[in-house]
């Protein structure tokens, strides 16, 4: 069987549990390199509200460049954390939301993953607003027309229909968007140093009034990555892996340079630009500036830029992630490009301009939300399976993963107490998320839930047979509910590559 065949079976066949943009992707359907996949990451770390993060750093009294130490050290952290949780991908072809049945349950994983996902939605929202204002620039400089609410509209269409076409077509516009995202970041900074300088302000050693500690800004940047820490996997499952890799560092090193290189510098880089924009101008915001600093056609050039970042950003990290939850939610209804419209519209009513007002407040529940299921996923997937899983019965309503009418009580207990601990202290979520939802899921599932819903894959006399990228096997779906491991040469995996998710 081709992937063709496997996607024409499984949109015939929809259940409550199957829908074909959210089964295990096959070895040969992974097109994105080491190097397309770190441009997707330099695309995705431009985020404009992280300009807003380097300014808070500065304008709180911290040196610039602690701030921009401690913004790379937050995303390496986050990086490495990201490597782990990638592997889910790698491994085994598994979307977020199809994973998260193994610790929630196949019913119980909908609380967490569409929490995940209008977060994202959330971020969406907020991107296209600042990508509107952008556009609403150009439109003023050759239009005389001044509507950004229009422009709005206008850039949600956009997005949602270039990642409505598939994962191929988010890698070509990150290829684009990558280069045109560091031109802007130079330019940007020796105009905004300039400004400085006819203001005899030294950038380095500019000093705010207020009293930000170095260790809430790191914690701050942790929970900014928060949401894509946990859900990696749905980016990860189309890195090309190779086959039968038995080492973490093989299988894995198409992840390496984006999460522990790409990320941390160009977040730091981005950061430390909000920075230095606000000690040169007042102002954390880089297309208000621009549109202060530049002139004429450079002017629109680089608005332009502005918005490809953001629109780079949008389909990988916002929209790709909203979009699965939104199918694994009612596969037999929702597709992927009506998920895809659907996390459109969630982000677009949000009013992300509110959030803006309280980015903190909001990065802060965030990383108390999401972080325990990071946890959650950590203990899981490596301390309890050891990165083995009964991938057909993630699919089967009366599988291993059904546990108590299809929700785990050790994972929704543990991800209520970690996030509730955590949102108590929202300034040090991430810290206090992450270790609880870990701890707590593992003793709860050693203590009471393995006694009466035992585990395939746990303890088992043949590890191999739940291991899919590791043993050089796919798992393939074969219709009516049917899965069976196969090797790519049975599957005519490596001669398909499928433009789609």
């Amino acid at each position: 069987m081709d992937a063709t065949e496997q996607i024409r079976r499984a949109e015939r066949e929809r259940s409550s549990l199957i829908e074909e943009s959210i089964l295990p992707t096959l070895l040969g359907q992974r097109p994105i390199g080491l190097l397309g996949y770190a441009w997707i990451w330099v695309g995705i770390a431009v985020i404009i509200a992280t300009y807003s993060l380097g300014a808070a750093g500065v304008d709180g009294g911290l040196p610039l460049g602690t701030v921009i130490l401690a913004i790379a050290a937050a995303n390496l952290a986050v990086g490495a954390f990201m490597v782990l949780t990638a592997d889910i991908g790698t491994e085994h072809g598994l979307s977020f939301a199809v994973y998260l049945r193994a610790p929630f349950g196949t019913r119980g994983t909908h609380l967490p993953s569409v929490s995940r996902g209008l977060v994202a939605a959330m971020w969406f929202g907020i991107q296209t607003y600042l990508g509107a204002l952008a556009l609403n620039g150009i439109g003023s400089y050759f239009f005389g027309f001044d509507g950004w609410p229009l422009w709005y509209a206008v850039f949600a269409v956009l997005q949602v229909a270039n990642t409505a076409m598939g994962i191929k077509s988010v890698e070509r516009l990150a290829a684009l968007a990558a280069p045109a995202i560091i031109a802007i970041s130079v330019w940007m900074y020796f105009a905004l140093e300039g400004v400085a300088e006819t203001k005899g302000v030294n950038i380095w050693n500019f000093s705010g009034t207020g009293e930000m500690s170095v260790l809430v800004l790191f914690i701050a940047n942790l929970g900014f990555w928060s949401t894509l820490a946990i859900d990696i996997p749905n980016l990860t499952r189309f890195v090309r892996t190779e086959p039968g890799a038995r080492s973490f560092f093989r299988r894995n090193r198409s992840i390496f340079l984006a999460q522990l290189v790409a990320l941390p510098l160009t977040q730091a880089a981005v950061a430390g630009l909000g920075a230095v924009s606000f000690i040169a101008t007042g102002n954390w915001n880089p297309v208000e500036v621009i549109q202060g600093e530049g002139q004429g056609l450079s002017l629109v050039i680089l608005l332009a830029l502005v918005v490809l970042a953001q629109w780079s950003t949008n389909n990988s990290a916002n929209l790709i992630p909203s979009a699965l939850t939104f199918v694994n939610l009612a596969p037999r209804v929702i597709s992927y490009p009506v998920a895809v419209v659907l996390a459109g519209i969630a982000g677009t009513l949000c009013m992300p301009w509110l959030i803006l007002d309280n980015l903190f407040v909001f990065l802060g529940y965030c990383g108390a939300i999401l972080s325990a299921i990071g946890g959650i996923m950590v203990a899981d997937y490596y301390l309890l399976r050891g990165r083995r899983l009964n991938v057909p019965d993630l699919y089967r309503t009366d599988g291993q993963y059904r546990y108590a009418r299809g929700f785990n009580p050790a994972g929704l207990i543990a991800w209520i107490a970690a996030g509730g601990l955590a949102a108590w202290h929202p300034e040090h979520a991430i810290l206090i998320g992450l270790p609880a939802g870990l701890a707590f899921y593992w003793i709860l599932m050693k203590a009471v839930v393995l006694r009466s819903h035992p585990q395939a894959e746990i303890g088992t006399a043949h590890p191999d047979r739940y291991l899919a990228t590791s043993a050089g096997m796919n798992w393939v779906y074969l219709g009516a509910g049917r899965f069976e491991r196969m090797s790519p040469a049975e599957t005519h995996g490596e001669a398909v590559r499928r433009e789609d998710l």
